[in-house]
């Protein structure tokens, strides 16, 4: 596993503000976040730790990304989604696409839905982490969307 140069121009500290939908027919939730990216196991895997809030309460989540030629695979945790469960996610390297993997998550009694994460770096300046909710069907609908810009450097 290695970690894509898109993926490696991304490490530092940011800032920015996440948009949660619970229902994709009401306004978003919305609140400052932050997030820091790095490099982790000799460059192997890329790091993305964040934090957010809902209703005033702070929240936090990570996702650990690699990836060889064909695959990319991650695991994901979020203190409010995930709760204290680790979701495991697969995908494939798209040239020119952002980075982007699935995972499932039990939703009793109905079938297991998705949840899909994606890195998309904008510029070197801003990047935007979107998570997409799968229904048991194939279709998606937008549950989260931060936007992070590049800290200032004191």
């Amino acid at each position: 596993m290695s970690v894509s140069p898109k993926l490696m121009a991304l490490t530092g500290s940011w800032q920015g503000t996440n948009k949660l939908w619970l229902d994709p027919n009401e306004p978003a939730r919305e609140s400052a976040a932050t997030a820091v990216c790095q490099t982790v196991a000799q460059g192997k895997f890329f790091s993305l730790r964040y934090t957010w809030a809902d209703e005033g309460k702070s929240q936090e989540g990570l996702l650990l990304l690699g990836q060889n030629q064909e695959q990319l695979a991650a695991a994901w945790v979020d203190s409010w989604h995930m709760q204290n469960l680790m979701m495991h996610c697969t995908g494939t390297v798209e040239t020119g696409k952002p980075a982007s993997v699935v995972g499932h998550y039990a939703a009793p009694p109905d079938p297991d839905w998705g949840w899909r994460l994606t890195l998309q770096p904008d510029s070197a300046e801003q990047f935007r982490l979107i998570m997409h909710n799968i229904t048991p069907d194939g279709e998606e609908m937008l549950a989260v969307e931060a936007t992070f810009r590049r800290k200032d450097q004191d």
